[in-house]
């Protein structure tokens, strides 16, 4: 079976989409389907290429008890061809990445991540860059429920199936 493929985008790959990425990675190890999904991040801009995540999402992170290892970099052409699914945290990125992708077809791909929170179906990521620990800690909130969300949506649509857990 071919790994299915999920980009996370937000704006400037610092806060939101690494955070899900991380997260999305963590529940895809809780789930066991880490065998059949590979996920990465990028944003629509380039103004943070070769960084790390921004210090307060890292802290965020680790307070909930996951680990992010990754470095900005842009959303390009090849991303829209190469990932199965790229959920976008907010409408001005799904927009760009729409606009990007006009030549091609992907809209059966592309789609906001709040589609898959049962709490606030379509609505916006807030971004917390300008904000405080208690932003980030509801972008996190926001993320989680979205990202269990979209995992039973794969389970469905993909039937997906964790694998065996080896006997101890």
């Amino acid at each position: 079976m071919k790994k299915l493929n999920v980009l996370f985008v937000c704006l400037g790959n610092i806060c939101r989409s690494p955070l899900a990425e991380a997260l999305f990675k963590h529940k895809l190890n809780q789930h066991g389907l880490e065998h059949c999904i590979e996920a990465d991040s990028c944003g629509t801009s380039d103004y943070h290429i070769g960084e790390p995540p921004d210090s307060r999402t890292m802290a965020n992170a680790r307070k909930n008890g996951i680990t992010i290892s990754h470095r900005g970099r842009q959303l390009s052409i090849t991303d829209l061809e190469h990932f199965d699914y790229i959920l976008a945290m907010d409408q001005s990125n799904y927009h760009h990445i729409l606009y990007l992708g006009r030549h091609h077809d992907i809209t059966g791909k592309v789609s906001l991540i709040r589609n898959y929170d049962p709490i606030g179906k379509g609505l916006d990521v807030p971004d917390p860059y300008y904000g405080g620990e208690r932003g980030f800690q509801e972008v996190f909130e926001i993320l989680d429920r979205s990202l269990e969300g979209f995992i039973h949506y794969l389970k469905e649509k993909e039937k997906i199936t964790a694998l065996p857990k080896p006997a101890r």
